[in-house]
């Protein structure tokens, strides 16, 4: 008999004698999960990078329904002014549960005065030594989360 289909039976048997009696995984709200986007140090954004997807952390903070962050200059903002469409994630856990947040979206970069003097007052710091002067904005198109019981 083949490998593997000793280990699909092997796998199955094994899931079968295991009873799980932590809550089914739910849905978050979507006032859920702009809660957790909010709590969370820093996020994902998954893009298109020079022909690939790429998934690059960055520090963020919620703005009226939206997601800013700061970067600097290079592929990531290339590629964002040519691709702009983005998947963005936090995720986090605790003793009893765990947590993740998909926000899907449309990033641009803005420089406007007013704009860029009012996402500075959001305090997004940057944790990686380099200058990230240049401002980028998601706007959701999708947001959605799940959560559950950590065994």
């Amino acid at each position: 008999m083949p490998l593997a289909a000793t280990e699909r039976r092997w796998q199955t048997r094994g899931m079968s004698e295991h009873v799980d009696d932590r809550t089914p995984t739910r849905h978050l709200s979507e006032e859920e999960c702009w809660q957790r986007l909010e709590q969370a140090p820093y996020g994902r954004i998954a893009m298109s990078a020079a022909g690939e997807v790429d998934v690059f952390p960055v520090n963020h903070a919620v703005d009226n329904g939206t997601i800013v962050f700061r970067t600097s200059a290079g592929t990531k903002l290339l590629e964002l002014t040519i691709r702009n469409n983005v998947a963005f994630q936090v995720d986090g856990y605790s003793d009893t549960e765990a947590f993740s947040v998909v926000v899907k979206g449309v990033a641009a970069e803005f420089d406007r005065q007013g704009e860029v003097y009012q996402a500075e007052k959001l305090g997004v710091t940057p944790w990686a030594p380099e200058e990230k002067d240049r401002w980028v904005r998601i706007k959701p198109t999708e947001v959605h989360g799940r959560i559950f019981a950590r065994a």
